[in-house]
Parts: structure tokens; C-alpha cells; sequence
């Protein structure tokens, strides 16, 4: 089977895969171009399980997590961001 080719807007590293932005997104205060999203763990995905109660609010909790940021936070990405992170979790569970 071919290895499946890394979009130039994700750069993955042992464990870790850092996206790009389309554009910046304000945290804290701070404009932020790039999120680093760490390899997920089993409890991870069951912390997200408690903490949402539709398979929306899971995935938000996890990506939040994983990206060490606050849901919030992720509410304010344009949806071709968030696919950027939806790629990029993709990565770790191949």
C-alpha cells in the first residue's frame, strides 16, 4: 500500500503534527498562524466521551485537547481550519 502524501499545510513530527492556518486565529490575546496537535492516547478519547454529548462536541473536546487550546477556541476557526485538523488527526490514527 502507498504511503498517503502530507499536505503541505501540516508538518508531522514524532508525535506531534503542527498545522497552518489559512489565517490567523486570535488566542488569548495573541494571533496564532500555526496550532501543534499532539498524538492522541486512549484517555484522551475517553475524556472527550465524558465531557461531550454528541459525537460534535467529543470530537471539539478532543481536537481542543489534543491542541492545547479550549473549545472556544476551536469555535472560532473557519470549518477549512478545522479540516485542517481533521486531516492532520487522521495521521495518528493509521
Amino acid at each position: 500500500m502507498a504511503k498517503r502524501q502530507t499536505p503541505d499545510y501540516i508538518k508531522l513530527t514524532e508525535g506531534q503534527a503542527a498545522v497552518t492556518l489559512s489565517r490567523p486565529l486570535e488566542i488569548d490575546g495573541a494571533k496564532v498562524n500555526v496550532l501543534t496537535m499532539r498524538e492522541p492516547l486512549v484517555m484522551d478519547q475517553l475524556a472527550a466521551q465524558k465531557a461531550g454529548a454528541d459525537s460534535s462536541s467529543q470530537e471539539i473536546s478532543l481536537m481542543a485537547n489534543l491542541c492545547g487550546i479550549v473549545p472556544d477556541d476551536l469555535h472560532k476557526l473557519p470549518l477549512r481550519d478545522y479540516a485542517r485538523l481533521q486531516v492532520a488527526f487522521g495521521f495518528f490514527t493509521d
